[in-house]
Formats: structure tokens, sequence, C-alpha cells
């Protein structure tokens, strides 16, 4: 990977990351499109890092919260949530490699998907006032939605986890924040797990020249991330997910096309 792909990369990750459209299915889409060597030990480790830069993004918009140390009901719920995700991701890693390379299931995932988000809004047309606060057992529910992104590589962490909030009767927005909130350990203790194995198997792979590009990646998707983040939230309070359904649906069909065509 030089510093031209990591860079197309990082935009791609800072884009996508809080949308409903799966950021990792974009990555391994672009991966073949670029020339990139998904099975490449570095470049495994670059696309977990730069998604944990990107969501950093969310303790900087929302450090009152991460920052009030009072609260302490607000990390143990993060605690609860992220359980589910843990423990299955820890179980289930290698079903989760063979998943990341396969574009096909990842495709057909992203128009399942694409199809839910058509009427999530409808269902859930009654979600107008958001508690107060989340209960442990609804932070529970969510983290365990949260699984279901892990089971199926490219229905998206983000749209998984908001379509657990709003089965919970949270408004759209109290919906987007938490799965940002849950995104911020989720991915610290992925990005962590997936530097150990990496440099346990390829101690290699840590050069210099690898880490200045996992840092430019890295910057990069931490900047665009920070403007996204703030146009999804303004977003779906006015136009809701319909969008992001139909975008997932026709970007699923191509890259179907692409597949069976042997262009990819």
């Amino acid at each position: 990977m030089n510093t031209f792909q990591s860079i197309i990369i990082a935009i791609i990750e800072g884009l996508t990351e809080f949308l409903p459209i799966s950021s990792t299915a974009h990555m391994s889409f672009a991966n073949p499109l670029l020339g990139i060597d998904h099975h490449d030990p570095f470049v495994q480790l670059f696309e977990i890092v730069i998604q944990l830069a990107a969501i950093a993004t969310v303790v900087v918009i929302y450090y009152k919260q991460f920052f009030d140390f009072k609260n302490i009901s607000f990390y143990l719920k993060l605690m609860v949530a992220v359980i589910p995700a843990l423990i299955f991701g820890a179980l289930l890693k290698k079903h989760i490699d063979a998943a990341l390379g396969n574009l096909m299931v990842m495709a057909i995932v992203m128009i399942i998907g694409g199809v839910v988000l058509l009427f999530i809004d409808k269902l859930f047309s009654n979600n107008q006032q958001a508690p107060k606060e989340l209960s442990y057992k609804q932070s529970l529910i969510v983290g365990c939605f949260q699984v279901l992104s892990i089971l199926f590589p490219g229905l998206s962490r983000s749209a998984a986890t908001i379509i657990g909030g709003m089965s919970q009767q949270l408004s759209r927005k109290t919906a987007a924040e938490f799965s940002f909130f849950l995104a911020v350990p989720t991915m610290l203790a992925a990005s962590a797990k997936s530097t150990l194995d990496v440099y346990q198997d390829n101690p290699e792979v840590f050069t210099s020249t690898n880490l200045t590009t996992l840092l430019i990646g890295g910057l990069v998707a931490f900047v665009v991330a920070l403007f996204t983040v703030k146009f999804f939230i303004g977003f779906v309070q006015k136009k809701g997910f319909a969008l992001f359904g139909w975008y997932r649906i026709a970007l699923g069909s191509i890259i179907i096309v692409l597949l069976i065509t042997k262009i990819i």
C-alpha cells in the first residue's frame, strides 16, 4: 500500500464510518479497484486502525459526555453494550476473516441492509420523544444488534446499532448518537486486538514507512469523519434513512455485476 492508496482508503473510511452503508464493505470493494491486496497483514491492520482514527472524532465532538466523570452510568452502559461484540468477535474471528474476503456475500448483505433501511422510518415512525437516558437493558439490546454487523460484514455496524436503538423507541438522533458512542470502545478493542495479532504473526510489518502510512491514513480519516458526523446527524433528523437504503441497493447491485463480469 503506497501513500496515494492509503489516502484514498482513508477518505472512504472517513466518509462512510458513521453512515449506515458499511465502511468495511466500501474499503473491501475499493481495494481491488486500487490494486490493493486485502490479504496483506498491513492492509488489514491499516483498515482497522483508521476506523479507530475516524471514530476518535466522536470523542472530540461529544467531549462533554465522554469527559463527564460524574456520570458514571454513561461509561457503565457503554461497557454493557460492548460486551456482546467482544465475546462474539473473539469467538467468530475465523468466520469474520472468511466473510471479509467474500465480496459477493458482502454485496448481497449490502442490498438486504438497504431494503431494511427503506422501511425503518415508517416502522419506527412513533419514536418522536427519546428517553432522557438509556436503561442498561436498552444498552445491552443495542449491543446485541451490533453483533449482527460482526456476523454479516457489509451490514454496517452503524446501521445495526441505529436500528437496534430505534427498536428501543429511541429517536433517530438519539439512536445515531449512541451508535457513535458505542463505536469508541468497540473499535478501540478491535484495534488493540488487530495490532497485537499482526505484531505477533508479522512483526516485520511495523516498519517506519508503514507506520508513517498509518499515521497519514489516520489523520485523513479523522479530518474527513469530523465533517461527516455533523452532516449525518442533521440529515437523518430531517430526511431519515431511505436515501442510504437506495444507495446500498445500488452499490451492492453494481458490485455484483462487476464480480459476475470479473471486472473485479
